[in-house]
């Protein structure tokens, strides 16, 4: 039983490798993500605990002297002893199993506290519009058309229902701003959402959007151009910088993410 154990404990610290691995990979480590390592690793030296114990108390026991008789009855009492023995180790095992499986898989919280913890709870955000929230990636081309991502829609509606939400892109043209506004509301922005067309700002420059987040002293903010992301990591207190390739030094206030969803974990 005792080599069952160790098996079941080398599985376990596999999976934990593994895990972790995954993590370290993909991970923005924030507060509550280092947390979540270290409870981790308290939860692994625990269970290493709980299975050295049977072993240690088995050690410690005196050997028995080997009687010179045994009657049946008390034949039959060695017997029960022993089965007794292996229904307790088989218990065991399956405590610690149960342990090992509700650190694995905890239960699964809801996509909105899921959004409400990446957002370390931020009361306001602000967030650009091209690459991000819309198909676009330049003001040249808001100038023809303007489309909202289907695959950031929920992502959108979360934040806007959890915080303080601004949208915020420079362009080139009052038509351009027209274009915007009118792909928002066809998506559902300001019905489902709740956002409001005051909420949605407009500059010529992105030394105005700079401004803008400035003034507005958001919680997160949340941009794809590294320039600006650089120059507000000292006013904003985080940042979420949308980019398939991060920074080089990047503030520790600083995030990156191939995109909105997947920071968000709405990528499968």
């Amino acid at each position: 039983m005792a080599g069952n154990s160790k098996e079941g404990l080398l599985q376990f610290m596999k999976r934990i490798g593994a895990f972790l691995t995954y993590k370290f990979s993909n991970l923005h480590l924030d507060s509550r993500s280092v947390g979540a390592l270290a409870g981790l690793a308290f939860a692994t030296v625990f269970i290493w605990r709980i299975l050295r114990a049977p072993c240690e108390s088995r050690r410690r026991q005196p050997k028995r002297q080997t009687p010179t008789s045994i009657t049946p009855d008390v034949g039959g009492h060695e017997l029960v002893s022993a089965s007794s023995s292996g229904v307790n180790n088989r218990s065991e095992d399956s405590r610690v199993q149960n342990m090992v499986n509700e650190i694995l898989h905890p239960s699964r919280l809801t996509f909105s506290q899921i959004v409400q913890q990446r957002l370390s709870e931020g009361r306001k955000v602000t967030c650009r519009m091209l690459d991000i929230i819309l198909e676009e990636s330049s003001p040249e081309e808001l100038q023809k058309q303007a489309t909202v991502k289907p695959s950031v829609l929920e992502v959108l509606l979360e934040i806007t229902k959890l915080s303080d939400f601004y949208l915020m892109e420079r362009v080139l043209d009052d038509e351009s701003e027209k274009r915007v506004l009118a792909a928002l509301e066809d998506a559902g922005v300001f019905t489902s959402g709740g956002l409001v067309k005051d909420k949605v700002l407009f500059c010529s420059t992105e030394n105005g959007r700079t401004s803008f987040v400035r003034q507005l002293e958001p919680d997160w903010h949340i941009d794809s151009n590294p320039e600006i992301v650089t120059q507000l990591s000292r006013f904003i207190k985080y940042q979420l910088h949308i980019s398939s390739v991060k920074l080089e030094r990047p503030p520790s206030n600083v995030f990156t993410s191939s995109s909105l969803e997947h920071f968000f974990g709405c990528v499968v």
